[in-house]
């Protein structure tokens, strides 16, 4: 083959590997576009609904979402000792008035919802007539609906860290609660840590708005349960 044969077909490819590509750009950015529908959809949901512990606005009950407890099975992991101490100040401060954990009384860590009142109750001073605890909020979901269902919940602070604040308020305005986020104290997460779990919950995002998209029933329904509004009345 000659020269000017190879660069005649040279000059024919170099615009067909340039569609392919063009192609393939353009494909990857809708895929990623899509993909990232449901964590925008958090995302924006949630804006001007999330506050630092410091300039948290006021509500009744303040919502408490569980996370593994220590290796011991009686403490709490560092994470939600940042969400206890977060809503025991909250509480202190008189910008909540009632404590609600939720979170897994079964989980394979131990029974997150007792450690966390123990805690609240015995390490924090809150009263123990004003914890209320949801042994199954199995998930941010379940936590948010139950709460509504089961607890009477209309209006809440939710209570977790940065990462997660804005999938847990999404969620609980969705399902009808008049949700403010509070974000939790994290002193020792690192950043390493902090970047997983941001990571995950942007994939956790998209079972979040299938979720609500189709209202799942949470895992465990259960009767009418009274004692928020016991809590508050007493």
């Amino acid at each position: 083959m000659t020269s000017a044969a190879s660069a005649t077909g040279l000059r024919r490819w170099v615009p067909l590997v340039r569609r392919r590509w063009r192609l393939l750009v353009v494909v990857g950015a809708a895929t990623l576009v899509l993909a990232s529908m449901p964590w925008l959809w958090t995302t924006l949901s949630a804006r001007g609904h999330v506050y630092d512990e410091a300039d948290a606005p006021a509500a009744d009950v303040v919502l408490v979402l569980g996370t593994a407890v220590a290796d011991d099975r009686r403490s709490p992991g560092d994470r939600l000792i940042g969400r206890l101490d977060t809503a025991a100040a909250l509480v202190a401060a008189g910008r909540a008035r009632v404590v609600l954990v939720s979170g897994d009384g079964g989980g394979s860590s131990g029974n997150e919802t007792a450690v966390m009142t123990a805690y609240l109750t015995d390490r924090r001073g809150v009263d123990p007539r004003r914890v209320v605890a949801d042994p199954f909020g199995l998930d941010t979901y379940d936590s948010c609906a139950r709460a509504r269902d089961v607890y009477g919940v209309t209006r809440a602070l939710v209570v977790t860290q940065a990462y997660h604040l804005r999938r847990a308020v999404t969620l609980c305005r969705h399902l009808g609660i008049d949700a403010d986020g509070v974000r939790a104290r994290c002193v020792d997460c690192s950043t390493a840590s902090l970047a997983v779990k941001a990571v995950r919950d942007y994939l956790a995002s998209g079972k979040a708005a299938w979720d609500a998209l189709r209202r799942r029933a949470p895992a465990v329904e259960s009767p009418a349960n009274r004692q928020i509004q016991e809590a508050l009345t007493d």
